[in-house]
């Protein structure tokens, strides 16, 4: 059954973070509508790409410009199933925005699934929602989960966690796993037919 998601995001999120759900969870046949505090349906988030290249932390470039298909002061969170946040440098200023802290604690409050990737553990940890929680994040993170009452779950990079509804992972090369998992939660199932032959 098709599920509506809502993904909040923001200039500078993680470009794959936000892009390969956002198409993903489409290709599953689920709903998504990506908004932004203070944008609207049209408008366009700048997004950076984060890569893992030796250095002591991740390097940052410019990503793609990703047009938003809802607008934030529409939109009510009572009236989707899911909630998605990519990472990125965006998380850092969008836990400032009180209707942000609002939405994320409806997801959790009602036990709806959610699914947090690098970065937005700074959201989680802002909205107060991590206590006695199990939360995978990129490491530099560790320490907001852990302030937050959470426990800060160390996986590979391509590796994800899922703790009741909620879904979390350190970073983009962890997609498969953590967008396997939050379409486990969902409740989807992708069948695989057998191929036809001639």
């Amino acid at each position: 059954m098709s599920k509506s998601i809502l993904m909040i995001v923001g200039d500078f999120a993680e470009d794959y973070e936000t892009m390969v759900p956002f198409q993903m969870l489409d290709l599953a046949g689920h709903e998504v509508h990506a908004v932004c505090p203070e944008k609207e349906a049209g408008d366009t988030i700048k997004t950076a790409i984060h890569d893992f290249e030796g250095d002591q932390t991740y390097t940052e470039k410019p990503g793609h410009n990703f047009a938003l298909n809802a607008t934030f002061e529409e939109v009510d969170a009572a009236d989707y199933d899911a909630l998605c946040l990519p990472g990125g440098r965006a998380p850092e200023y969008l836990r400032l925005n009180d209707r942000v802290i609002e939405m994320t604690r409806h997801f959790f409050a009602a036990d709806k699934p959610v699914a947090a990737i690098c970065h937005a553990a700074q959201t989680l940890a802002a909205a107060d929602v991590l206590d006695g929680r199990r939360c995978s994040a990129y490491p530099a993170c560790a320490p907001e989960v852990e302030a937050a009452g959470g426990t800060y779950v160390d996986v590979e990079m391509n590796e994800a966690v899922t703790d009741g509804n909620l879904v979390t992972a350190p970073a983009w090369p962890a997609h498969a796993a953590w967008i396997r998992q939050f379409l486990d939660v969902l409740g989807t199932r992708i069948e695989h037919a057998e191929p036809v032959t001639a």
